[in-house]
């Protein structure tokens, strides 16, 4: 593999007395999604110049955390990349040569059986379980102190972090950390960790509908799609996810899913996968968006060949975007439009599109439908906020003149 990153200098790194690692290190990265040429060159290339310089790292046995922190700490600066050593520490944990800094102190050592509870038996994603630890972190903290004695907390501690967070967050978000609390207080009474009875928290109240969705005016989604230039890759990947989300209504993790075979440029449509309701959704495609699909496609992507996936990452490891990745690139891209649109979230183009249909005579349930909601109550938080609409089909009242 270095003769395919190297062709001309390869035996500069095969001959090296570290020739052996560098070879698994840049098979590694090939299979890991890094792009052949300059990003893996890159990467092996920098790993050969921290092996060269320090005599701390013996490759091929298994090393510490601990052992390899400190043997990069002896690498000068300007050969040290944080990229590289990222890369590094996921090749030794895939090659299972790295073992991981086990928690000292009782409560690291609690935390890490709860991270395998909420894995192994709530069946929690890794997402959704560093949310959780943030939040008992968070408690932990301000609560229990530098002593970390969970035997000392009373329900004030509880009631006094609840308030602080009342303060800090939406009565939405409230309500999940206090659900976050409430799970990990009963995990540790349960075991005699805290005092029994903790977990008894009053959730914050909210109601359906009490937080209109927030929806932009088809003009001002117009403009922001235009203000995408579509010259590079970047301009017109984005583009099209944002064309997506404003056409059709699609959540930021269904765009994340879509492979390039949920096109069928055949019968013009594009299969989505919806995860909230674990059902599939076939839309018909305009000719707009086959358009604006087949010039994104067809231009070329960096990562072609490599990841199924229909929108991808332009830098390395390849793979596909996430949901996240797709809220920042909204985020960055309402910024540069110079429209007025700060605060303002990529759902909005989903709330647009619903009230878009709606104005349009669009019945609730197929609007529901395509959004992918459970319960038609979700669907109709839409219909308190388009006013005008729900004018022009009110009754007369009899024994009113109309004026």
């Amino acid at each position: 593999m270095l003769k395919v990153l190297f062709p001309k200098s390869f035996g500069h790194y095969e001959y090296s007395r570290f020739g052996a690692e560098l070879e698994l290190f840049a098979r590694w990265l090939l299979a890991a999604g890094y792009l052949p040429g300059a990003a893996a060159g890159r990467h092996v290339h920098r790993l050969k110049c921290i092996l060269e310089t320090t005599a701390a790292l013996q490759c091929g046995r298994i090393l510490h955390e601990a052992e390899l922190d400190a043997a990069l700490a002896f690498v000068p600066g300007a050969l040290r990349h944080a990229s590289t050593e990222r890369a590094y520490r996921r090749f030794l944990k895939a090659e299972g040569r790295l073992e991981e800094t086990q928690p000292q102190g009782p409560v690291e050592q609690l935390l890490l059986r709860y991270r395998e509870y909420l894995r192994d038996v709530r069946g929690l994603a890794p997402a959704t379980i560093g949310q959780h630890l943030v939040t008992i972190e968070e408690f932990l903290c301000l609560s229990a102190g530098p002593s970390q004695n969970l035997s000392a907390l009373t329900s004030e501690h509880v009631e006094n972090f609840i308030q602080i967070l009342s303060r800090k967050v939406l009565r939405q978000t409230l309500q999940h950390k206090v659900a976050h609390l409430r799970a990990f207080l009963r995990f540790c009474g349960d075991r005699g960790e805290t005092a029994r009875g903790l977990e008894r928290i009053d959730t914050p109240r909210t109601y359906r509908g009490e937080l209109p969705p927030r929806a932009l005016d088809w003009e001002v989604i117009e403009k922001l799609l235009s203000s995408v230039a579509r010259t590079d890759y970047l301009g017109r990947r984005d583009h099209a996810i944002l064309h997506l989300m404003a056409y059709y209504g699609l959540r930021p993790s269904e765009i994340a899913a879509l492979t390039l075979d949920a096109i069928n440029w055949k019968r013009r449509t594009l299969r989505v996968e919806q995860r909230k309701t674990r059902s599939t959704l076939v839309l018909p495609l305009a000719d707009q968006t086959l358009e604006i699909l087949d010039r994104y496609l067809a231009d070329g992507r960096p990562c072609g060949a490599v990841t199924n996936f229909l929108f991808a990452k332009a830098r390395s490891p390849v793979g596909a975007l996430t949901s996240w990745g797709i809220c920042d690139i909204f985020t960055k891209r309402a910024r540069q439009s110079g429209l007025p649109l700060d605060g303002v979230s990529s759902y909005a183009l989903r709330h647009s599109f619903a009230m878009r249909l709606l104005g349009r005579g669009v019945g609730v349930k197929v609007i529901g439908d395509l959004l992918g909601h459970h319960s038609l109550e979700s669907t109709c938080v839409y219909l308190r906020i388009e006013t005008d609409m729900l004018r022009t089909v009110a009754l007369p009242v009899p024994g009113i003149a109309a004026h």
